[in-house]
């Protein structure tokens, strides 16, 4: 199966005071985490910026394979990030994630790419019926029009970009637990104790 995978990383990182994707852990930028885990799970790769300054930064922790594109809109939403993915992305399947997700899991990720043939996208969701849209799959020609009509809207959050498409298949967390017990894949960076956190769980799980 074709398929690209989307990396957001243009969120302004206000709580941490610095580029989230490139504060370091385990001795690498959280970004490279993420690069690491897809490397030979897609075609291609292509990591989203907001500015020139990020990507001459980002590009210095990435294989020359990797695609980096500059979203220069002046929203800053995951959202804006991922429509720019999404028209630049050439494979038929995008996998959106966030830069800051340290233990995303190879194995959850096959199965939504797996999950996601023939759907317009493969979505995570939490019992409470809370969705993970940045690790998720998607049609890649019909969640742009999906996205654009969202923005076209006024609406800027993932939530209202799926709920424009018809066909999605919504993965149970309590699935994805047999493959991640701890679900440690949707642990994400918000703050430097959450980095702390992370060396720690790290430490544990070596």
């Amino acid at each position: 199966m074709e398929s690209s995978a989307i990396v957001l990383a243009g969120g302004s990182s206000t709580r941490l005071g610095q580029d989230k994707g490139l504060l370091c852990l385990a001795g690498k930028p959280l970004v490279k985490h993420v690069l690491d885990t897809v490397k030979g799970l897609v075609d291609e790769t292509i990591v989203v910026v907001s500015s020139q300054v990020q990507a001459r930064s980002y590009a210095e922790h990435m294989d020359a394979n990797v695609g980096v594109l500059i979203d220069a809109a002046n929203v800053q939403t995951p959202l804006v990030g991922a429509l720019a993915g999404f028209e630049s992305a050439q494979k038929k399947y995008s996998l959106v994630l966030s830069c800051d997700v340290p233990f995303v899991s190879r194995t959850v990720l096959s199965l939504l790419l797996d999950l996601s043939l023939n759907k317009s996208a493969a979505i995570p969701r939490w019992p409470n019926g809370y969705i993970e849209p940045l690790q998720a799959v998607y049609c890649t020609k019909l969640v742009k029009e999906a996205a654009k009509y969202a923005l076209n809207e006024g609406r800027l959050n993932m939530q209202a970009m799926v709920d424009k498409l018809r066909g999605v298949r919504f993965i149970s967390t309590l699935v994805l637990q047999q493959l991640d017990p701890e679900l440690r894949t949707f642990f994400n960076i918000n703050t430097l104790s959450d980095i702390k956190k992370a060396e720690v769980m790290l430490k544990a799980h070596h």
